[in-house]
């Protein structure tokens, strides 16, 4: 639905986002205080807070949808999703068939009253197809603090991303999906799952969970020489010695919190599998 007081501002070309791993995550360019950042696989929309600004998204084309998400899945309706900017807030509601989930788990119904965007990052899921999770990534610009005047024009300061080889992140997506999908309490998959699923995704690489664990021993060794800022090592004069999985936690929490790892990411566990190679 076209802004009555404004024309929205993006693009549809988006076929670069999986390689470049763009995300609202990690934060937008300058803009005014309250303007609405939208992003999915397949595009991004910028929208400026005028009272009674509206931008839709879902399966749909213009002007049902403004901004596209799960075009293939008939699972996803075809303007699934309202946001309206009212009383110096922009409200999230749900008009598709499937529910709406928010961080922490939280369900929106197409009968749930409408929910206000705090200042930053919300991700937003649709259950589509099968396992398939559909992702619009919103962001709100938050307002300058009258103390931090002289700080307006600074470049914003990044967290400290980490780096990993392309086998290693999808290894950790796969770890750590209930960590990407925002869901209250999340703990990694067992690497018995994660083997499973890279069999599927890989195969023809002969996982086990003992070659995940030896991957994942290897990843945790070389951040944390790098300084990574929770432990994962085991601290054998300390005494109380973490298990396995409590430093996989610390891993994975974080990688996210860094935006090292990031809910496009899970795009990963979408991709068709590769053949395997020929037999020599």
């Amino acid at each position: 639905m076209a802004d009555p007081h404004g024309p929205l501002h993006g693009t549809g070309d988006f076929r670069g986002a999986r390689a470049s791993r763009e995300s609202l995550a990690r934060g937008t360019a300058p803009a005014a205080a309250g303007t609405l950042h939208l992003r999915s696989v397949s595009g991004h929309l910028s929208v400026a807070p005028r009272p009674g600004a509206v931008v839709t998204f879902g399966r749909g084309e213009p002007p049902r949808a403004d901004l596209p998400v799960g075009e293939d899945d008939m699972r996803v309706s075809r303007r699934h999703g309202e946001l309206t900017y009212r009383r110096r807030r922009w409200w999230l509601r749900n008009t598709g068939r499937q529910l709406v989930r928010l961080p922490e788990g939280r369900l929106m119904h197409t009968s749930t009253d409408p929910v206000p965007l705090a200042s930053g990052y919300t991700p937003v899921f649709i259950r589509g197809s099968g396992h398939r999770e559909h992702l619009v990534e919103l962001f709100v610009t938050g307002h300058d603090e009258p103390s931090a005047a002289r700080h307006r024009q600074a470049v914003t300061l990044r967290p400290r991303t980490w780096p990993l080889r392309e086998d290693e992140r999808r290894l950790l997506v796969v770890l750590g999906q209930h960590y990407l999908l925002y869901e209250a309490g999340p703990r990694p998959l067992a690497y018995r799952q994660a083997a499973e699923l890279l069999e599927c995704l890989r195969p023809g690489e002969r996982w086990t969970p003992r070659r995940v664990e030896a991957r994942v021993e290897a990843v945790r060794r070389r951040l944390d020489r790098g300084g990574f800022p929770y432990p994962l090592l085991h601290d054998k004069d300390s005494g109380a010695v973490p298990s396995d999985n409590t430093l996989l936690h610390n891993l994975l929490r974080g990688l996210v919190e860094s935006t090292t790892l990031v809910p496009p990411d899970l795009a990963l566990l979408d991709e068709p599998p590769e053949a395997p190679g020929p037999v020599e």
